[in-house]
């Protein structure tokens, strides 16, 4: 498991990269790389890192479910995630 300090940067990223997408957007259009400059570097998509919602692996993550595999084995095998079952045959 993460560290709850790993978990808060990585939501901290999150809110600055929504607060700031459309002026960064405008500024790209623009081709004002000086004031590109001037924005916080954590506001850039490119550093946010996708983590498990649960344990905040940051390793083996699932984007249609949004946690990792091993997480998701763990909830799969206790049906906690409605129409996913372990295959036998």
């Amino acid at each position: 498991m993460a560290r709850e300090s790993v978990k808060a940067r990585e939501r901290k990223r999150q809110k600055l990269v929504a607060k700031y997408a459309a002026k960064r957007a405008e500024l790209k259009k623009a081709g004002d790389y000086v004031g590109l400059d001037k924005l916080p570097r954590n506001s850039s998509k490119v550093r946010l890192h996708n983590r498990c919602k649960l344990t905040g692996r940051p390793k083996g993550y699932m984007r249609k479910f949004g946690i990792s595999r091993v997480t998701f084995r763990e909830m799969a095998s206790d049906g906690k995630i409605p129409g996913i079952t372990k295959a036998s045959w």
